[in-house]
């Protein structure tokens, strides 16, 4: 997206900037002050989901919210480099540039595979990492094999990301989509979603990081994690059920799980102060 054109009314505007890192022009937030904390957000999202998580932490905290390789006003790489070990490699190249070392990390749903392959990879060393709705394991049953590969050929057909983001242009699709995921956030929230799907450039990273996501090595690595993991699971959510989040707690020895009651799968941005204090209440930060 143009930031001239698109971000004239971004959340938290004041907090953007452009950093040149791993061969890719980033738009970051920063904001707050004290130990770091890595937000990494979500397949199709941005830094606008952290809109009101972010400034919560940033009392407490220096916070960190990039908008990730393809998404938002992040520029893209090729298609073939949307991986999840390239795309955990240009975060870790990010926060090298910032001189940044996160003490907290926190992914949200593919964002939470994100932070998890880059302590796996020795690129950060955090005391905690949040998992909040955490995509970290292959769909299950007979349509997960075929996930990559419809994605695939989608990819592979040049007007199919044009013919989405023109299907973004119905605010009421949108709102069908997102509340798909067991969710009912604000106005302002939707029409940033819409505002992304709208740009076909977007569309079309999203879909080359669904066609070239792989889960399977990462689950295997996963038991040798050794930074604390703490899962938060919303038990409405309708796109990542809470047993993905139990069968994970089985893997990763030590590991921890919080349900959230009442929330879907974008909990964070449906009730931003309550999932910070949790966040805040398991990092040890008084209340």
């Amino acid at each position: 997206m143009d930031w001239a054109r698109d971000g004239a009314d971004w959340p938290n505007r004041e907090a953007s900037r452009f950093v040149k890192a791993g061969g890719l022009t980033w738009h970051v937030q920063i904001m707050g002050s004290g130990p770091p904390v890595l937000l990494v957000h979500g397949t199709g999202a941005s830094s606008h989901s952290w809109r009101d998580f972010a400034p919560a932490l940033a009392r407490h905290f220096t916070v960190i919210a990039p908008d990730m390789p393809g998404h938002g006003f992040t520029g893209a790489p090729s298609h073939y480099r949307m991986t999840l070990p390239s795309m955990a490699a240009a975060a870790g190249a990010l926060l090298d540039t910032l001189g940044l070392s996160p003490e907290i990390a926190i992914g949200h749903s593919a964002g939470a595979a994100i932070v998890l392959r880059m302590a796996l990879d020795g690129l950060i060393a955090p005391r905690l990492i949040v998992s909040l709705n955490g995509a970290l394991l292959p769909m299950q049953g007979p349509v997960g094999p075929l996930f990559s590969s419809i994605a695939r050929t989608l990819l592979m057909i040049p007007v199919v990301p044009w013919f989405f983001s023109w299907r973004a242009g119905d605010r009421g699709a949108v709102e069908r989509l997102l509340a798909g995921t067991g969710s009912t956030i604000d106005d302002q929230g939707i029409d940033l979603y819409a505002k992304l799907m709208r740009d076909s450039g977007h569309v079309g990273n999203v879909l080359a990081m669904m066609a070239n996501w792989e889960l399977e090595p990462f689950a295997r690595d996963l038991p040798r994690l050794r930074s604390r993991l703490l899962l938060i699971a919303a038990d409405r959510d309708r796109a990542i059920p809470p047993d993905v989040s139990r069968k994970v707690q089985k893997l990763v020895p030590g590991s921890e799980l919080l349900i959230q009651r009442g929330f879907g799968h974008l909990s964070h941005e449906e009730a931003p102060e309550e999932t910070a204090e949790l966040v805040l209440r398991e990092a040890g930060v008084p209340a």
